[in-house]
């Protein structure tokens, strides 16, 4: 009996070891299936906005090929209504799901500037539907189309913590 009384605090160490030890790599392995978790969401929703936000610029596209048809646009590469109807149903076609996809993954604030945007776009699309000449109206709906879209990029770094970027905006040297 004394032997086991001396070898005792012993074989306490070693089951007290082996369950700190457990607990040690239980919760090693929990942080680290909840930091390759919160990765892989993020990657998702990084994919998600930037779908999101080259489905809307190929509709913004359109829409300045089709105001330099009317006039209102220096696009060098204008594009008649008939011939661009196909091309702007087949883009609002692609944003559907990109927005639900973005509804669903897709930060509150992300989405709000996201709806910002689009909305500003869909106001573009109309203007040139109904074909309008004036290139004053154009110009100002450029701006809000650039500023919503500077809008959602921000809310897109803020909600990844990405650093701040460019805002855009292209100077092109004048001849």
């Amino acid at each position: 009996m004394s032997a086991f009384i001396q070898q005792l605090p012993a074989l306490v160490g070693v089951v007290i070891g082996a369950i700190g030890s457990y607990l040690a790599i239980t919760r090693g392995d929990q942080a680290r299936f909840r930091r390759e978790q919160a990765a892989r969401w993020e990657e998702r929703r990084l994919t998600v906005y930037a779908d999101y936000a080259r489905l809307l610029k190929q509709s913004v596209t359109l829409a300045y090929r089709i105001a330099a048809h009317l006039g209102n646009d220096p696009h060098p590469h204008p594009l008649s209504p008939e011939e661009a109807a196909p091309h702007m149903a087949g883009a609002a076609d692609a944003r559907d799901p990109a927005g639900e996809a973005l509804l669903m993954l897709g930060s509150p604030d992300v989405v709000g500037k996201a709806r910002e945007w689009v909305v500003t776009v869909m106001a573009m699309e109309q203007f040139v539907r109904d074909r309008t000449h004036s290139p004053e109206t154009w110009s100002v709906m450029l701006a809000q189309q650039r500023a919503a879209r500077e809008g959602y990029y921000a809310a897109v770094r803020r909600d990844l913590a990405l650093p701040p970027g460019h805002s855009g905006e292209w100077s092109l040297p004048t001849p």
